[in-house]
């Protein structure tokens, strides 16, 4: 299984896109923690017990409220994660199983991968790299958030240089779409080579 990451706002869902196009699965971990956390899952129940600030009045989850919570505070961050990775990571293995043993190249989209040391299970890790002041301008228009928010959001994660030395393979999305497009087909024939 090959691995996808980056940071906030460096491209990562473009390239997923590209990916998928070129006939590759892509587990979103995203969407799998928004599954885990749906009415009634058992992600629902745990973030429920731990942050009861952020129920609806239909007992659903504020997302918004939670995600402003968590970026203001490390601590409650940290518990929020102690709550969803495991539920996450144990159904992104799952999926990827099942996936490559129908013949399928497997990316896993998991934006915070080394923060939570999904590097040790993933074969290949691909980061897809903006320098920081690149990163921060698409944070503060895509989510209209002031330049301390983002910067917030941005510190959530390991800093993008750091993960760009680690990566097995870095594909810069500071360029334009062409570009990106050929650095994932450089990509894409190395790996089914």
């Amino acid at each position: 299984m090959y691995g996808l990451t980056g940071s906030i706002a460096t491209g990562k869902s473009t390239v997923a896109g590209m990916l998928r196009e070129l006939g590759s699965a892509v587990i979103d971990a995203d969407r799998i923690a928004k599954d885990v956390t749906a009415l009634g899952q058992p992600g629902w129940y745990e973030v429920l017990k731990a942050f009861p600030e952020v129920v609806t009045a239909e007992q659903g989850i504020d997302r918004k409220k939670l995600a402003e919570l968590i970026f203001d505070d490390r601590q409650k961050r940290k518990r929020l994660e102690t709550i969803i990775h495991p539920l996450v990571f144990a159904e992104i293995k799952k999926e990827a199983t099942l996936l490559e043993r129908s013949g399928k190249v497997v990316f896993a989209d998991i934006p915070l991968l080394y923060e939570t040391n999904c590097q040790s299970w993933i074969d290949f890790v691909v980061v897809v790299y903006v320098p920081e002041p690149v990163q921060l301008e698409r944070v503060m228009r895509r989510d209209q958030l002031t330049r301390s928010e983002a910067l917030k959001r941005i510190k959530a994660q390991w800093p993008i240089e750091l993960k760009r030395q680690l990566a097995d393979y870095v594909i810069d999305n500071s360029g334009t779409f062409d570009q990106t497009r050929d650095q994932v087909d450089r990509l894409w024939q190395r790996i089914i080579e």
